[in-house]
Formats: C-alpha cells, sequence, structure tokens
C-alpha cells in the first residue's frame, strides 16, 4: 500500500471491494487490486510496466477524463504501435479521429490483433512476410467493420 500518499491524503470512500478513493479540485485518486469495469466505470491504468490484477496500484483520473459510457453506441477507436505491439482502444474524446466501434466490437478486435502479434501459426497460410501481414491484417481491422475473416479472405485471393 502508498503508505505516504494515504498518510497525507483523505480517504473519502472505501469500497465493499476495498478501494480507496480521495478527491481532489483536480481529480481523485483511487488506490485498488482492480482494474477495468468497476460498477458503472471503466478504469483503465497507462503506465509502462504490465498490470497484473489482485496487485494494489494507486491512479489518477482528472475530472475531466471522465465522460458518459453508453457500450452500445459506436464511440471507440483502437491505435496500434507496430514496433511495440501495443493495441488499446481509446474513447472518441481521447482520440478524435479514426474509425469508431461499439465498446464490445473494440474489444473483441484488440484481441484479435493482440492475438495476430502473439501467435504466427495462422500465417503458414500466407505467401507473404509476416510484419507486413500483421500491419495489413490491423489496418484493416481498425479502419474498417470487415471481419477479420473477410480480411483474411481479401489477403489469400
Amino acid at each position: 500500500m502508498d503508505d505516504a500518499f494515504f498518510k497525507e491524503n483523505i480517504i473519502h470512500f472505501k469500497s465493499k471491494s476495498e478501494s480507496q478513493y480521495s478527491y481532489t479540485e483536480e481529480g481523485v485518486y483511487r488506490y485498488s487490486n482492480h482494474w477495468g469495469r468497476v460498477a458503472n466505470c471503466r478504469w483503465k491504468l497507462h503506465s509502462e510496466e504490465k498490470i497484473k490484477n489482485q496487485k494494489h496500484y494507486l491512479g489518477f483520473a482528472k475530472w475531466s477524463d471522465f465522460y458518459p459510457m453508453d457500450e452500445n453506441k459506436k464511440l471507440f477507436s483502437i491505435s496500434v504501435n507496430f514496433e511495440t505491439h501495443r493495441v488499446n482502444f481509446h474513447h472518441q474524446q481521447e482520440l478524435k479521429d479514426g474509425f469508431l466501434f461499439s465498446l464490445h466490437d473494440a474489444q473483441i478486435r484488440v484481441k484479435q490483433i493482440r492475438r495476430l502479434f502473439k501467435e504466427d501459426h495462422w500465417a503458414r497460410h500466407f505467401n507473404k512476410d509476416i510484419k507486413e501481414l500483421r500491419k495489413t491484417m490491423s489496418s484493416k481491422l481498425i479502419n474498417s467493420n470487415k471481419s477479420l475473416q473477410q480480411i483474411k479472405s481479401e489477403i489469400i485471393q
């Protein structure tokens, strides 16, 4: 636990799951061992290190970073860093441009792209460089409504 932080700051709320919240004029600090979907919010930690559930982290969100989430509307775009193989989805208020998906569709596509980077057995059906295949397929997945199967079929032809 980040004892130093909580010695100097008031805990304004403690949830049933033991997450602790401290409110400031700029935003809210959250100390928790679980992130992602929490009640009717989604908490996303941006960090250089790999975040592991069940390990406690202290996160901060500005009040201006909170916005309504409608999981059925097309409000999310996907970004891919082809050098680091990092893939994330973003609310349209975070990134102003990009092809938009519903939350569910964005999550599925992020998983598919991560699998394209992680695995290579799927590439043996193609007679092309795997780096180029990954880039082509990922780019088409984040910029269209085409399914991964449709994209693969187009590339094979």
